[in-house]
């Protein structure tokens, strides 16, 4: 019995081992990680001491079993109390230390929000085998997305949004399987949309505005039967709407306003699931789709400042709901229709069209 005991007593001894020599490499790389950061208002890092990384250090969450570092949650905006007790912001420089590659355990990254963080984001952050999360929105990130980030198969989510990253989308980026939310926003990306963007089929949100990207909308983009919101707004696209957008089951949200977008408006996005819809500051050409019916449903229909010609369709007043609409600065001509939606739109909706008359214009 005794013999029995001391097995047992060993095999515990050794799997307390196993689990606490995972700690101190992932110790030292936390604290490489924070020697690259200036954080000089809040405090966040006064807490990162002790041998224990897992215990109490500010935004840093392990794993039950293993106890290797699997989430760090740094928000230079929160509800925290110690941004309450602070009355601000944060604010945070430095950069991000390729040492937290060395966190191989890293199921979550989150830097988000700290206004003055600078550098690129390390290229090795592709060889973190579980990352799901990695969420950088709102630094001065500059360089480029790392090329070989279609190797993060398990991402989720990958947010680099508002920050001063340059270069084209890389192309392993449509190997990215698992993403459902993708948001580069207000960057200075530059190139075209990888031609195969469709390969995201669990992708539920892309979100690009504000960047250089260039070329036409991919016809792939309607492979992918899960994306409710795709906003390309301000950027340099050209070419026409793939008619293929308006027959996507969820698509809720389309935004291409301030591009070089031509052509004719699809048909087929009059009476689809887009139910906000901005085409605003673009050359579109032709009519306005004369197709509108109960199953058009529209919180906002934005086509202003386009070249749209010929008059407002009278189908509009078959539409199930119109909230905000604006036809103005184009060349519309003819009597503006009377009845809902039209009774409840302003001047502004219409003005600047070649000939329109009828309420709320002066009369025909």
């Amino acid at each position: 019995m005794d013999f029995t005991l001391f097995c047992v007593a060993l095999l515990l001894l050794a799997s307390a081992s196993t689990v606490d020599s995972y700690q101190p490499s992932d110790r030292a790389a936390l604290l490489a990680f924070r020697a690259a950061l200036h954080e000089p208002y809040l405090g966040i890092f006064d807490s990162w001491t002790g041998a224990d990384c897992c215990r109490n250090w500010y935004g840093v969450s392990c794993d039950a079993e293993t106890r290797r570092v699997a989430d760090i949650n740094l928000r230079g905006e929160s509800e925290d109390p110690i941004f309450e007790r602070a009355k601000r912001p944060g604010y945070m420089t430095g950069t991000i230390s390729p040492a937290i590659c060395r966190l191989k355990g890293l199921t979550s990254l989150t830097v988000a929000d700290w206004k003055g963080i600078t550098g690129e984001i390390p290229s090795c952050i592709t060889t973190i085998p579980f990352l799901r999360v990695l969420d950088l929105i709102g630094n001065r990130l500059s360089g480029e997305i790392p090329a070989n980030i279609g190797k993060l198969h398990r991402l989720t989510v990958l947010n680099v949004a508002d920050n001063l990253i340059t270069g084209e989308i890389p192309r392993s980026l449509t190997n990215l399987s698992s993403l459902m939310h993708l948001d580069m926003r207000n960057n200075r990306i530059s190139g075209p949309l990888p031609q195969d963007f469709g390969k995201l089929r669990m992708l539920s949100r892309a979100l690009l505005s504000g960047n250089q990207i260039t070329g036409s909308v991919p016809d792939s983009v309607s492979d992918i039967y899960r994306l409710a919101d795709l906003d390309l707004s301000y950027n340099h696209l050209s070419g026409p709407i793939p008619a293929s957008l308006g027959k996507m089951a969820v698509l809720a949200t389309l935004n291409l306003d301030s591009n070089k977008i031509s052509g004719p408006i699809p048909q087929t996005l009059i009476n689809s699931a887009v139910s906000n819809l901005n085409l605003s500051r673009n050359a579109l050409q032709g009519t306005i789709p004369d197709v509108f019916g109960p199953r058009s449903y529209f919180t906002t229909l934005d086509l202003s400042y386009n070249g749209l010609h010929g008059p407002i369709p009278r189908s509009l007043s078959s539409a199930s709901f119109i909230g905000h609409m604006d036809l103005s600065h184009n060349h519309l001509c003819g009597r503006i229709p009377g009845g809902p939606p039209f009774d409840h739109l302003e001047a502004s909706s219409f003005k600047y069209n070649d000939c329109l008359c009828g309420k709320p214009l002066k009369a025909c």
